[in-house]
């Protein structure tokens, strides 16, 4: 029988981004995008949050697009399309809590989960009564960039290890 521990430390499951947003200024709509440059150390370029905070914990922030579903049926909703939550990713096919204390393949870009992202006051006026509550525990997480490179939808998130187990380098 395995134990908790080596448990947490295998995740064979390989993810799939399915959309990818910025917000260029704050509380600007969210803007669609195909493809992004993920800059270690600051975040997604031209997304306000990447501007000027290099020790950030709140770099990139993503979301299961499994999660959405059941936000949408949480606040009677047939959909919530991810720009409305104000995340920057939304991925398929791997728990993103998984990676809790992990470094992660985002596409070509290196990074590692930093925490989970909480809902703020806003969902409320954005998926109206309730919305707060509905996001609670399906916000999905926050990262930092630790390997600068390109995401594009499509690309692949897969499980790296720990921090103490990844060697990188930046660039």
């Amino acid at each position: 029988m395995r134990t908790i521990a080596e448990l947490k430390a295998t995740l064979p499951q390989i993810g799939r981004v399915e959309w990818i947003g910025i917000s260029p200024a704050a509380r600007a709509d969210i803007v669609t995008v195909a493809a992004v440059e993920v800059l270690a150390g600051h975040g997604i370029v031209g997304d306000h949050h990447a501007k000027g905070r290099v020790e950030s914990e709140r770099q990139v922030t993503l979301i299961q697009s499994e999660h959405l579903a059941t936000v949408a049926s949480l606040v009677g909703r047939d959909a919530v399309p991810p720009a409305l939550v104000r995340r920057n990713v939304a991925v398929s096919g791997i728990n993103l809590l998984a990676l809790k204390g992990q470094q992660f393949r985002l596409g070509d870009a290196l990074l590692e989960h930093t925490g989970p992202c909480e809902p703020c006051s806003r969902m409320e006026e954005i998926l109206g009564p309730g919305g707060y509550n509905a996001m609670r525990g399906h916000g999905g997480i926050t990262a930092r960039v630790l390997r600068t490179g390109p995401v594009r939808i499509g690309d692949e998130v897969a499980w790296i290890g720990t921090t103490e187990d990844t060697d990188y380098t930046e660039g």
